[in-house]
């Protein structure tokens, strides 16, 4: 609680490598946990896909609109995925409604996101998942059968440097199975509630 009396909102920056769990374990981490859990919605320029509702998969955005918000520093993080040209970021104004209305709001981020958000808010809960070993998580790429042989490349290239990078993070959770860790996590998070 704060000293206003109201419950104190929090900002999580929830990160690991493609291929680790995150979708699975955030979506029954919403539904097991007793915590105001809300995900941060991202801004991007790619094109809506069918299934996809603007304002709850992304918020969807010409190019020119997402670089002005960019000139008018509204985002937290942004990013540029190499390759295809599209724009990610997180809108700051959301992000600080959601905190001042008390709830966790939860910012699923790269390790370069997270770093430039924990630059600007040092005191967000950052948690980070991990597979466990490379070949762990190269087993589970594989499992997919969703990519080719050099995307599966790229991406355990990638998710090297990521794990290097866990250190960053003050949470570190293994994925061993989605229940322990979703546990794991919701005793984690009420236990940093009942301090605060």
């Amino acid at each position: 609680m704060s000293e206003s009396g109201a419950p104190k909102g929090r900002l999580i920056i929830f990160s690991g490598p493609s291929g680790v769990g995150k979708t699975t374990i955030l979506k029954q981490l919403h539904e097991r946990c007793d915590l105001p859990l809300l995900e941060s919605v991202s801004a991007t320029t790619r094109p809506r896909r069918p299934g996809e509702t603007d304002g709850v998969s992304y918020h969807y955005m010409a190019k020119d609109e997402f670089l002005t918000h960019v000139e008018n520093d509204d985002f937290l993080e942004y990013t540029e995925v190499f390759g295809r040209g599209d724009l990610y970021g997180t809108l700051r104004a959301p992000v600080i409604e959601a905190i001042a209305d008390g709830k966790w709001i939860i910012l699923e981020l790269d390790v370069v996101g997270a770093l430039k958000v924990l630059k600007i808010h040092p005191d967000a809960i950052t948690i980070f998942v991990h597979p466990g070993s490379v070949e762990e998580l190269e087993r589970r790429l594989r499992g997919r059968g969703t990519e080719s042989e050099e995307a599966l490349s790229r991406r355990l290239e990638v998710a090297k440097g990521e794990l290097e990078a866990s250190s960053h993070y003050e949470h570190i959770v293994y994925n061993t199975s989605v229940q322990q860790t979703v546990d794991e996590i919701c005793q984690l998070l009420i236990a940093i509630a009942e301090k605060s």
